[in-house]
């Protein structure tokens, strides 16, 4: 019983991680943010979630025009828009477009493209 828990704990541990993007745990924090025009609260980088509360999120949802995912939509290819307080004050999330980079803007190399160089982007990974 002890290492299913175990096995748990280090689990959810790992998954925090990797959605907050791999930060320290003294830079997590609970907040909100604005995703998809709608507010989105839970644990995660504080760089990430921009708003102290619900009620923050959703003042700022009223005023549209500080909602740069409404605004200026800068996701490119179905890309879903986060508004996060670090610059450039969104982020794209790419998974499952087919495309990756900043507004998903690039199109994912095949798995036997030998001119593609570099890391192969996480956004272009099908399980």
């Amino acid at each position: 019983m002890l290492p299913r828990l175990m096995m748990s704990i280090i689990l959810l541990l790992s998954t925090i991680v990797i959605l907050s993007g791999g930060c320290e745990l003294d830079q997590m924090r609970y907040g909100c943010r604005i995703y998809n025009a709608q507010c989105s609260c839970g644990y995660g980088c504080k760089s990430e979630y921009r708003y102290d509360s619900n009620e923050d999120c959703k003042l700022a949802l009223t005023g549209g025009p500080n909602d740069i995912c409404s605004r200026s939509k800068p996701c490119q290819n179905e890309g879903s828009c986060s508004q996060i307080s670090s610059e450039p004050k969104f982020k794209c999330r790419c998974e499952g477009t087919g495309f990756y980079g900043t507004y998903c803007e690039t199109p994912c190399p095949r798995p036997d493209n030998l001119l593609f160089r570099g890391q192969f982007p996480y956004e272009c990974v099908v399980i």
